[in-house]
């Protein structure tokens, strides 16, 4: 038995929280590790009207705080291996709005729940575009949940 592997953490979670321009955002993205990967979970109410076509960027970035308006501390997109946008390792596909709420559902192995805990999650007030650099100009910061371990 790899004891390493066994003290890595299985899950974590992310309640999320809107800025003054999304105050009723809200919600949760939970990680769990599993064999291949992680299953990235997330549960979104409250986005904004304001964005018509209903795309919302959603991004792991390397920052570990949702403090202050705009959350200046989340910094960029969590990219240890200095790839280009889309290949960092905190790219997601974002969230589509439906009358406010979204769900989705996502699969990868470009990070272990450990390798994000401390982390934060990130919602923007646009649609990544998944070609512009360094982060697919998906505008303001409007979400954010700061990740942790999942209590038992």
């Amino acid at each position: 038995m790899n004891m390493k592997h066994d003290r890595m953490p299985r899950n974590a979670v992310a309640e999320v929280r809107g800025d003054s321009d999304a105050p009723k955002l809200s919600g949760r993205v939970q990680f769990q590790q599993k064999a291949n990967g992680v299953l990235v979970t997330a549960n979104i109410k409250g986005l904004p009207k304001y964005n018509k076509a209903g795309f919302f960027g959603f991004h792991i970035h390397d920052g570990e705080s949702c403090k202050g308006e705009d959350f200046p501390e989340t910094k960029g997109h969590f990219n240890p291996d200095k790839k280009p946008h889309p290949m960092h390792d905190g790219d997601l596909p974002p969230l589509l709005s439906n009358k406010g709420f979204a769900y989705m559902q996502v699969f990868t192995d470009r990070f272990t729940v450990g390798d994000v805990i401390g982390k934060t999650v990130v919602i923007h007030a646009e649609s990544d575009d998944f070609h512009s650099q360094p982060g697919g100009d998906a505008g303001e910061k409007i979400g954010c949940g700061e990740i942790k371990p999942a209590r038992r």
